[in-house]
């Protein structure tokens, strides 16, 4: 599976292309990682023979998955722009956040209550961190946006996620049970067809 499809299953599909083309950019490894309850991404700058690093969490709306991926390619551009001479959120950084989120604002990537969120909050000089409570609260409204479903209910080829975090591709049945592989691992798996899942 090719870099944009992978990256489509985790955020709204047409801002897939433009991550994609960011990561060959910037020659950043880009990891999906597991829950972290402290953070939602992370970045950090080339160190030795090591280049730039962002890591976003599995678990996240597709919205919330594409802001925080967003904010971190800011970092690593205002490390490109500056080293560690300015603020980790300071106006320099905010400057790029604006710059780097225009693409996805021109193919409404986002819902307006969302867009319009990003907008007063990237207006704002007071708010100098990214804990944004009115931006959070907008993001978090679709995490409810998940319901519950039989693996059985689903046509082949879905998507599915479990209470972990975990996302998994709906294979063929294999006499009582479903062939499914794990998107984060590319192992597969055997599941029960009773099995709750959640769909997006």
């Amino acid at each position: 599976m090719d870099k944009t499809s992978i990256l489509a299953q985790y955020m709204p599909a047409p801002a897939a292309p433009i991550i994609a083309k960011w990561i060959d950019y910037f020659q950043c490894e880009f990891k999906i990682s597991k829950n972290r309850s402290t953070k939602f991404g992370d970045y950090r700058h080339p160190f030795k023979d090591k280049g730039h690093k962002i890591s976003v969490n599995n678990d996240l709306n597709p919205y919330a998955f594409l802001v925080t991926t967003v904010h971190e390619f800011a970092h690593l551009l205002t490390w490109n722009d500056y080293k560690n001479k300015v603020k980790p959120h300071g106006n320099e950084w905010k400057s790029n956040f604006k710059r780097m989120m225009q693409p996805f604002f021109d193919i409404d990537a986002f819902p307006s209550d969302i867009h319009q969120t990003i907008v007063s909050y990237l207006n704002n000089p007071a708010a100098s961190s990214c804990t944004d409570l009115t931006l959070a609260r907008a993001l978090k409204k679709y995490d409810l946006q998940l319901a519950t479903k039989r693996v059985e209910e689903l046509q082949k080829h879905t998507i599915f996620s479990l209470k972990d975090g975990r996302k998994f591709e709906k294979g063929d049945r294999l006499r009582k049970r479903y062939r499914c592989v794990c998107l984060d691992n590319g192992n597969t798996y055997l599941f029960n067809p009773l099995a709750e899942v959640f769909v997006a």
